[in-house]
């Protein structure tokens, strides 16, 4: 009986000790339990991984076999359209000696979305016959990068590039060094534009804002995120947005240096010999003899927990997933953001759904990429991890990305900056023989209007097709890999002239370009 009495004491000491140590683990290992970010999940997280949703169609694309003859057309470069860049105006245009004031805009918005307020910004200044103080970077309320214009963009290129069109200095002079971003956030400004809408005209930043240039001499636009319109707007106009955006904003020294020390080692290092976890070995010098040697296609994987959680989709991870991308969704967009009213099978059907890692590596093995291929990766970190990202790399076994191809000296400079990366990564994007996004987005749309611009292959995934495709369990890999490719024989970088109201930074022609 006593020896009974002492093991039921013991077990309850026990149990007690367990439940104070469950109790007390989360405050020690806050990130066993604390919700997944944009990095790997946790061991008790909200997000479990999900197997491969696809496994018949990754059967086939694992043992495909691609031909000389779709090799080559598929790294051919794209042929001569009858189009060339023009983004200088008139010969008889010149700099007004008298300017009215002085402009400044305050940015919000990742790296891409800044850029096109920059190209904005400085046509407003033409418009208004201003000076353009070089714009503030808000810092990015996502992901938390405080970058300057100076840390991202060559400033002297930038002024020196527009100097016989547009008046740029890098700050107010003295009699002005009061209106900051600080001032403004203290209370409301007379010289504060607060009301100008989306997509505004020229007309309207005349009646506008030129009075108060005339009165302060200064006048300061905030918000101005896509604040002047594509349509009606002088041709010469048009023509100094994209001379901003494709020759003034080029990327400082370091960006430059690190971005072609990636692209000298996806060139001109051989392959490792063996492909990690797959089964195959690839004889490297040989393959690299082979033809498309030396070339490289960027994947730009935009599949972070912000799109995913802005998608609404379902994405495989269940209950807990769908759960935890609505908290998410509710913190960061505070209800801006709603669940759609659509289910996910409509939403996939209609295009709306960001493509995972195992879909966009199942279209580049259908497109004809094949194992052998030097892939890099361009992306912020990837909602899941390397779970997510498992499939993909053993389709493509020589997947590359900033960190694999560089060492930590030479990314020091941009580490933990989110603007900075992103700057080598399109930087990486532009030198490379095609191009693909797995979502439309900022960077994507940048991108394809940049690549258009010079004429470079960019393949365009048909989300509306794959929204089809992939819900079809029935289909085998040769179906598949059919309707991909006749799906996109007219989405690798042909011409689309610009339609009212699209963007010239996405569609460069016929604003910016000239029938050659």
């Amino acid at each position: 009986m006593k020896l009974y009495l002492y093991d039921q004491l013991n077990q309850s000491q026990k149990a007690a000790v367990a439940g104070v140590f469950l109790v007390l683990l989360p405050v020690f290992f806050p990130n066993l339990f604390g919700p997944l970010g944009r990095a790997s999940p946790s061991m008790f997280s909200e997000w479990n991984a999900p197997r491969p949703r696809h496994v018949a169609l990754l059967q086939g694309a694992l043992q495909r076999q691609i031909s000389i003859r779709e090799h080559i057309n598929l790294w051919a470069p794209l042929a001569n359209q009858g189009w060339k860049p023009c983004t200088e105006p008139p010969k008889f245009s010149s700099q007004p000696k008298k300017y009215q004031g002085y402009i400044q805009v305050f940015l919000d918005g990742g790296l891409n979305q800044q850029k096109m307020g920059i190209c904005d910004a400085v046509a407003v200044a033409k418009i208004l016959n201003a000076t353009l103080v070089i714009p503030h970077l808000e810092v990015n309320p996502v992901w938390q990068d405080s970058s300057s214009f100076a840390e991202i963009f060559d400033v002297d290129h930038f002024i020196d590039t527009l100097h016989d069109e547009v008046s740029i200095v890098k700050e107010l002079p003295t009699d002005y060094s009061w209106s900051t971003r600080e001032y403004y956030a203290t209370g409301i400004r007379a010289t504060r534009i607060k009301t100008a809408p989306v997509h505004a005209t020229a007309d309207w930043y005349i009646e506008n804002v030129l009075p108060v240039l005339k009165s302060y001499g200064v006048a300061a636009i905030a918000p101005f995120s896509h604040r002047l319109t594509f349509n009606n707007l002088p041709s010469d106009i048009q023509r100094l947005r994209c001379k901003v955006n494709f020759q003034a904003l080029d990327f400082v020294p370091h960006i430059r240096n690190l971005g072609e020390t990636l692209v000298h080692h996806l060139r001109y290092t051989p392959p490792r010999n063996e492909a990690v976890g797959t089964g195959h070995l690839l004889q490297g010098t040989d393959k690299f003899g082979r033809d498309g040697a030396g070339k490289y296609v960027v994947l730009h994987l935009r599949f972070d927990k912000d799109m995913a959680a802005h998608s609404a989709c379902d994405f495989g991870g269940g209950i807990a997933e769908k759960r935890a991308l609505a908290k998410y969704r509710q913190v960061i967009w505070q209800g801006r953001v709603l669940n759609s009213q659509f289910t996910d099978e409509e939403l996939r059907h209609q295009g709306r759904c960001p493509l995972t890692p195992e879909e966009i590596g199942l279209l580049l093995a259908a497109l004809g990429f094949d194992n052998d291929t030097r892939l890099y990766l361009a992306s912020h970190k990837v909602y899941g991890g390397e779970d997510r990202i498992i499939t993909l790399r053993n389709l493509f076994p020589l997947m590359e990305d900033k960190k694999s191809l560089a060492s930590a000296e030479e990314l020091a400079k941009v580490e933990g900056k989110a603007s900075l990366l992103a700057a080598v990564d399109y930087y990486v994007s532009m030198h490379s023989d095609i191009f693909i996004s797995a979502s439309p987005g900022n960077m994507h749309n940048a991108l394809v209007g940049h690549r258009a611009f010079l004429n470079l292959k960019t393949i365009r995934p048909n989300m509306a097709l794959l929204g089809q495709l992939f819900p079809n369990k029935s289909m085998d890999w040769s179906e598949f890999q059919k309707a991909v490719l006749d799906g996109h024989k007219s989405r690798q970088g042909q011409i689309r002239l610009r339609k009212e109201k699209q963007s010239i930074y996405t569609y460069p022609a016929p604003d910016c370009m000239c029938r050659a």
